[in-house]
């Protein structure tokens, strides 16, 4: 039986370093241009239950092409009854987070499908024993406020999405992304896996332990599974985030401001049809941009972050929060300069975004692979740019003034009792400056690995009440049922 640990408070980011790029006149102009494409182009939403939604409620809708255009005013309307400030719910209270605006948290990035095995270092599928796995090593690190499963149980088929959301409640007291897109019959499952872990329906309202994730499909379109899946996560309270992701060049104009303005009508049209179904309904907005590579048609999701960062203005102008802004994560293959590069710039922006939910990281390869170590090495940057960006207290007494005088002239500041108690103060990444038994530098890879092993080993969050996971496996069996 593993002994348990301790989970560590999370240490949200905070900056006096905040970068806004657009003017408000700029922002209006863009909020006008996605009111635009509702008003005369519309969205595509293929289900039954949100055209009749609309219609209710003045949308002109055409049921043979499944498209909604929503005028104005509807929007506004909508839109201004979305709060701008929510709880995200942990296991224990110490571990909400609080979307208000004023602090940001860092993400764990998701759904990878690869893994570079711990123990055989061969790439192989990812299973639900690796979502697991992740867990516990956010868990153990407390700049990490949110857990979004960082690959995907493919030993589990239809019902990968619940296993990772079972995975994510039982590893981490921190809050977990739990709902995804799944066949519409599956969705009361989540709901009730949810239920369960808060205690009641109103503490899911409350303090809701797990959030959704809802892709877009770009240009201008919803998907059916996907719509009726918010709406059966919103009729109880579950946060979602709408997630549009525009490819400059293929399904979004080869403009930052075109792909930003596709995004955003794609992401306030379910927004709109959720504050119609169910006003109050706490929504994130999420725009990720990313470029088709002209020389080959692929996907290069490491474009310049200034484009997440309006992103984020963009979400705070329809006054709601912001995930995204800044990403740690990038497009390389495998550890190396590159991964560095965007890990580093992604790191270092996070405090300058203001998004809500940020960061994240810990994986590779456009957001599809997951090598153990990376999220220690991501993890690092983060801390290094939370240690540069995120502000101090001027204290005059740090000025040491009394200190220096003891010294004085050609002194040396290595014998005081000041600098024995105030060293300490600072602290050094523990992957640098290590040797090997022969003095030459180690390797941060090497080390980042073996620190990760030492946290997978040693950090045992307290779990769930027994009879807690008994009931989480028997929705999990029924849900197994359901999808055959």
């Amino acid at each position: 039986m593993h002994k348990y640990s301790k989970t560590p408070d999370i240490i949200p980011f905070t900056s006096p370093f905040k970068a806004e790029l657009l003017t408000q006149a700029q922002l209006e102009t863009l909020q006008r241009g996605t009111l635009r494409l509702l008003d005369e182009v519309g969205v595509h939403f293929p289900s039954q239950r949100a055209l009749e939604i609309f219609a209710d409620h003045g949308a002109q809708v055409d049921w043979e092409t499944e498209t909604v255009r929503i005028p104005p005013d509807l929007v506004q309307k909508a839109m201004s009854t979305a709060p701008r400030s929510f709880v995200l719910g942990g296991r224990e209270e110490r571990f909400d987070l609080l979307l208000d605006g004023n602090r940001s948290y860092l993400c764990s990035d998701g759904t990878g499908v690869h893994v570079r095995d711990l123990e055989t270092r061969e790439m192989r599928a990812s299973r639900k024993e690796d979502v697991a796995r992740m867990a516990r090593v956010c868990d153990a690190l407390p700049l990490i406020g949110f857990y979004w499963p960082m690959v995907s149980a493919q030993d589990y088929g239809r019902t990968a999405p619940l296993h990772q959301c079972h995975a994510g409640l039982t590893n981490t007291l921190k809050h977990v992304r739990g709902g995804m897109t799944v066949p519409p019959q599956l969705a009361p499952y989540v709901v009730e896996m949810a239920t369960t872990v808060a205690g009641s329906a109103e503490t899911v309202r409350q303090r809701p332990p797990i959030c959704a994730n809802i892709c877009t499909i770009a240009p201008l379109a919803q998907d059916g599974h996907g719509i009726e899946t918010a709406l059966a996560y919103a009729e109880v309270g579950i946060p979602i985030s709408f997630m549009a992701m525009p490819t400059m060049g293929s399904t979004a104009p080869a403009t930052p401001l075109g792909a930003l303005t596709v995004g955003d009508a794609e992401v306030i049209s379910g927004m709109v049809l959720l504050q119609l179904a169910y006003p109050g309904a706490p929504v994130l907005h999420s725009i990720l941009v990313s470029l088709m590579d002209p020389r080959t048609g692929g996907y290069v999701s490491s474009v310049p972050v200034f484009w997440s960062m309006m992103a984020a203005q963009l979400a705070h102008a329809w006054n709601v929060p912001s995930l995204g802004g800044a990403r740690v994560s990038g497009d390389a293959p495998n550890i190396g300069w590159q991964s560095g590069r965007d890990g580093g710039f992604g790191s270092a922006l996070i405090p300058l975004c203001g998004s809500e939910i940020t960061g994240l990281l810990g994986l590779l390869g456009s957001a599809m692979i997951l090598y153990p170590e990376q999220m220690i090495l991501d993890y690092e940057m983060c801390k290094f740019a939370y240690d540069v960006l995120h502000g101090f207290e001027f204290d005059e007494a740090d000025m040491a003034l009394d200190v220096i005088e003891d010294v004085g002239p050609r002194g040396h500041f290595l014998t005081q009792k000041h600098t024995r108690k105030r060293i300490r103060d600072f602290q050094l990444s523990p992957l640098t400056r290590q040797k090997d038994s022969d003095g030459n530098p180690r390797d941060p890879r090497e080390v980042a690995l073996e620190e990760f092993k030492r946290i997978d080993e040693t950090h045992h969050p307290q779990p769930l009440p027994r009879e807690v996971l008994v009931e989480l496996d028997r929705i999990l069996a029924a849900a197994e049922r359901e999808a055959v």
